[in-house]
């Protein structure tokens, strides 16, 4: 079980600010939301930096309005924004706090995922981990994370969406493209590809199993009104043959690597 982790994050572009999990989740939940900055230039999706106000708290978020999902021939139009949140829901069942704290709400523009941004370098990403000393110390972090995007089924998990905060913490991000029923598994993180699961984020799995049989579990609850009935059930599946394995997946048949891959 990871601690939960500090948020690193910024009032505006060019104030840093350090706030606890628990308010900043506090604060994408009941603040206000206000796309002052507007829309990132990059993404096929409308992308818009927002700042959060909570109390006495502020600070930068990221705002993706359903109403700017482009239609995708694969997933069921208008979801991306719920797979987003059901990601964050199913790294907190887990408790490994991979997903920045992210809320499914009302925003500027309408129903939408709302999540903390995280302060960050962005020329560090996976690629250049491998050359970072702290290394052995990112290493559990990176097996989570290969796991985790087996288990949700993540169909785009490219170098950049890995984030190195100034705490050490590697945060995942962009996560509409998750939770298909079919295997749709694309990532860059192979390097454990068929060697064993260590035992710890083995049992981690097994309580997720639990949890996810718990139908009065709130978390639990929650996945259920995010991804419908038969990606749920997909999702259990997934995790079942994870841990009859007691490996890391191999890349299958078909594309298995994101493109870009950064």
């Amino acid at each position: 079980m990871t601690i939960k982790p500090t948020i690193y994050t910024a009032a505006d572009l060019e104030t840093s600010v350090e706030l606890s999990y628990d308010e900043t989740y506090d604060a994408i939940m009941d603040g206000e939301v206000d796309a002052e900055h507007g829309m990132m230039s990059w993404g096929s999706n409308y992308t818009f930096l927002v700042t959060i106000s909570h109390n006495e708290d502020k600070f930068l978020g990221i705002y993706k309005p359903r109403m700017g999902e482009r239609p995708l021939w694969d997933f069921p139009d208008g979801t991306l924004c719920q797979r987003e949140t059901a990601s964050f829901v199913l790294s907190e069942m887990l408790c490994w706090y991979l997903v920045p704290p992210t809320i499914l709400r009302d925003g500027p523009r309408g129903m939408g995922s709302v999540q903390a941004f995280i302060n960050h370098d962005p020329n560090e990403h996976y690629f250049t981990f491998q050359q970072n000393p702290d290394l052995p110390e990112l290493e559990p972090q990176l097996q989570r994370m290969a796991v985790f995007d087996a288990i949700g089924n993540n169909a785009d998990r490219k170098g950049g969406h890995c984030l190195l905060d100034e705490g050490g913490h590697i945060w995942g991000i962009d996560h509409g493209l998750t939770f298909h029923p079919a295997s749709k598994l694309r990532t860059v993180i192979w390097d454990y590809a068929g060697k064993a699961i260590p035992d710890d984020i083995m049992a981690e799995i097994q309580s997720l199993c639990t949890k996810l049989d718990d139908s009065q579990n709130p978390h639990t609850q929650q996945l259920i009104e995010l991804i419908n009935r038969s990606e749920f059930a997909a999702l259990k599946t997934r995790i079942d043959r994870l841990i009859q394995s007691g490996t890391f997946p191999m890349p299958g048949a078909g594309p298995n690597r994101p493109w870009p891959a950064v």
